[in-house]
């Protein structure tokens, strides 16, 4: 039998950048020969064993073939006679079908993935990247990941050919949520959203986000003007500013309701968050998103226009929307809003390293009101005869009087 190291790892080595982990293929092997030398089997759907001494997967060289629509509907055939050119053929992209011997280093290239890194072209290896829709959501993710990669035109054709005939409707929410949330942690996420506009998929993953692009928004304020490529522009934004995924998340719904505008008020969006906030969960109930990506998402649509304009708030408004946005139990989540709100400022055209003042601010407001002894506000409400609410505004006012006692320090400086 042969051992090759196949995949992404051989892929990111030639690239010369590091790989997480390592995947091989056992040529000419069976998995009774594998048991007899210490391997121990795992998994259901086709042989794959756990080394002896360092417990990495190894799995034996297979074919497949499409048995239904959609994900699901595959047949596999793992044999000794199955060779490693077999095995490549079924891969994804020319670029993930290149192998090295374990025992040689020789690289086997058979369908021109080095050339294809060269030339920094995402290609499918053959046409049975059509027998799964969830290669359309890993290409995207690539062109995240590999930001100075094209996708072939024949590989952009195939793609549009998947759609048009619904395969994209077939998939699970699971997988798409694994492969779009991976791609929302790449180097340049709005690639990985521009690709699947290209090849018609985003409408029917996300209807919400597709409608935003060709939507105009005021200059003074979106010097960008078009609402999707304003959306772009923040989800760069965020992987520039290396922002954990439920802030990329929340960038990615923040402006749902913008879709819906009627055609009348143009270029303004009054009202939007409210509109938005439906949207986002909706999106989120599809994907079947994590709480905290999704509860992120639908804060960030209601109120990143109040954090944005807190900058003129007084003291009273100021803490209303610490209270609304839960803040002060919540201290983590309401500073990744605020990230998540000054990506969303910076993601404009000739804005992008514009100060945000906001963030800071709003952040010191809840730094003064933790500190607050509120134990000893509502003992000393107590001890005034005051009882129910009126200890609630005891410790309000309290809460007041030191965003007020903070705005005098700062104006003292």
């Amino acid at each position: 039998m042969k051992i090759f190291c196949v995949g992404g790892s051989v892929r990111d080595a030639l690239l010369g950048r590091p790989s997480s982990d390592r995947d091989w293929v056992i040529v000419g092997a069976s998995p009774a020969e594998l048991l007899a030398q210490g391997y121990q089997p795992v998994g259901r759907d086709f042989p794959v064993f756990l080394h002896p001494q360092t417990h990495e997967e190894y799995a034996l060289a297979r074919t497949e073939r499409k048995t239904a629509p959609g994900y699901h509907g595959f047949a596999f055939h793992a044999a000794p006679d199955v060779t490693l050119e077999q095995d490549l053929a079924r891969r994804d992209l020319t670029i993930n079908a290149m192998a090295r011997d374990e025992a040689s280093g020789e690289l086997v290239d058979p369908y021109g993935g080095q050339r294809d890194l060269r030339d920094r072209v995402l290609r499918h290896v053959s046409p049975a990247f059509a027998e799964d829709p969830v290669r359309i959501l890993r290409l995207a993710r690539f062109a995240a990941r590999f930001t100075d990669f094209t996708v072939a035109p024949e590989t952009l054709t195939l793609m549009r050919q998947m759609v048009e005939a619904g395969e994209v409707d077939a998939l699970v929410a699971e997988r798409v949520w694994q492969e779009l949330s991976r791609g929302l942690m790449e180097e340049r996420p709005s690639r990985m959203f521009e690709v699947l506009r290209e090849a018609g998929a985003l409408a029917r993953l996300a209807p919400e986000i597709e409608r935003l692009f060709g939507v105009p928004q005021p200059e003074a304020h979106h010097p960008e003007i078009d609402t999707g490529v304003h959306l772009l522009m923040v989800l760069d934004q965020c992987a520039h500013l290396g922002a954990p995924l439920p802030v990329r998340y929340a960038s990615l719904c923040h402006d749902l309701g913008k879709g819906l505008t009627p055609p009348e008020a143009l270029p303004r969006h009054i009202g939007h968050e409210g509109r938005g906030v439906p949207l986002a969960r909706a999106i989120s109930e599809r994907w079947r998103v994590p709480a905290d990506c999704r509860e992120l998402a639908e804060l960030m649509a209601r109120e990143h226009t109040h954090v944005h304009q807190s900058g003129a708030f007084s003291a009273e408004a100021r803490l209303r929307l610490l209270e609304r946005c839960d803040a002060l139990r919540r201290p983590e989540r309401f500073e990744l809003l605020l990230l998540a709100c000054e990506c969303d400022a910076r993601g404009r055209l000739g804005l992008e390293e514009r100060p945000y003042p906001q963030r800071e601010r709003l952040a010191r407001d809840l730094r003064r009101l933790l500190a607050l002894d509120l134990g000893a506000v509502s003992a000393a409400a107590i001890a005034a005869g005051k009882t129910g609410p009126a200890i609630g505004r005891a410790v309000q006012q309290a809460r007041l009087a030191a965003l007020l006692a903070g705005e005098q320090e700062e104006g003292a400086h």
